[in-house]
């Protein structure tokens, strides 16, 4: 499957952050918890190296708890803060603002000395499309000032947003890379929302991740569309074999279509939707041991 998405606004986004680096005093990373390899921009780290980094695993309430608390601790050993949310809810944010300051805890020190006392903490928040940048700003602010929106390419332009006297946040647009050299990325971003479904096939993409769930999490599969789960030929290709539960996920639903067919499209537009909805438990589709 053959995924690339990267609009003219893309590489304007990327000079942009590259020239307002020197406005804000450190980056706030939003990652999708579920993927946390794929929701990384590798752009961001050799963008935003010579900032401290605060990453924040969102949606960390549809992640697998034990795989965010592997995630949070190889995210602390490569030096970044780390905060686990759900902006949606708001669970987590709270704490926010006090792991900002405590990331920044010597350079505020180092600005009272000077006599800059009550200087603000400026940080930028940079992410690839639809993990929650502006949800999570909002949240953080206590009122809707960023746009947000559950499809990518919803921000464009520079934000700046105060959250207190002594913070204030710089919105940014959604980055993505050029292209996916990884086919396996490509597939987890379209899974959850970061590239928009109208740029590959919706049916194809549901067969790959019927098959990714069977794999990992088969139990939910299992309660939430009362399938039993084949045992997987060996050698069956992925999309053949994950085409074979869509079609049964179809007809328990009663999604039939003329002369009984199994209305597969309207399958996986339901399973991409509950899948991105939580309807379908905690999961995540990356764990560390894959970014080692």
């Amino acid at each position: 499957m053959n995924i690339q998405w990267y609009p003219g606004h893309m590489t304007k986004t990327r000079r942009q952050i590259e020239a307002d680096l020197g406005l804000v005093d450190m980056v706030v990373e939003i990652i999708d918890a579920r993927i946390p390899i794929s929701s990384r921009n590798p752009d961001i780290d050799a963008i935003c190296a010579a900032k401290p980094r605060l990453v924040v695993l969102n949606r960390a309430d549809q992640a697998d708890p034990a795989a965010n608390r592997l995630w949070a601790e190889t995210f602390q050993a490569r030096g970044f803060a780390v905060l686990e949310t759900d902006a949606k809810t708001g669970k987590g944010i709270e704490k926010f603002p006090a792991a900002s300051r405590q990331l920044l805890s010597e350079q505020i020190q180092r600005w009272k000395a000077k006599g800059l006392v009550g200087r603000p903490v400026r940080a930028m928040v940079v992410g690839v499309p639809n993990v929650g940048k502006s949800t999570f700003i909002n949240q953080v602010a206590k009122r809707r000032s960023a746009k947000a929106a559950d499809r990518p390419g919803v921000t464009r332009g520079k934000q700046w947003v105060t959250v207190d006297q002594g913070l204030s946040l710089l919105d940014t647009p959604g980055i993505l890379w050029p292209k996916f050299e990884d086919e396996q990325v490509g597939l987890h971003l379209a899974y959850t929302g970061a590239v928009k479904d109208d740029v590959m096939d919706v049916e194809t993409l549901a067969c790959r991740l019927m098959d990714d769930l069977a794999s990992r999490y088969p139990q939910a599969l299992k309660e939430r569309y009362k399938l039993e789960i084949p045992e997987k030929e060996a050698g069956q290709d992925s999309v053949a074999y994950g085409y074979e539960l869509l079609q049964a996920s179809a007809r328990k639903r009663g999604f039939l279509i003329s002369g009984g067919e199994a209305d597969t499209e309207r399958m996986a537009r339901i399973l991409l939707d509950e899948l991105r909805g939580g309807k379908l438990g905690r999961f995540t589709l990356e764990w560390p041991e894959a970014a080692l």
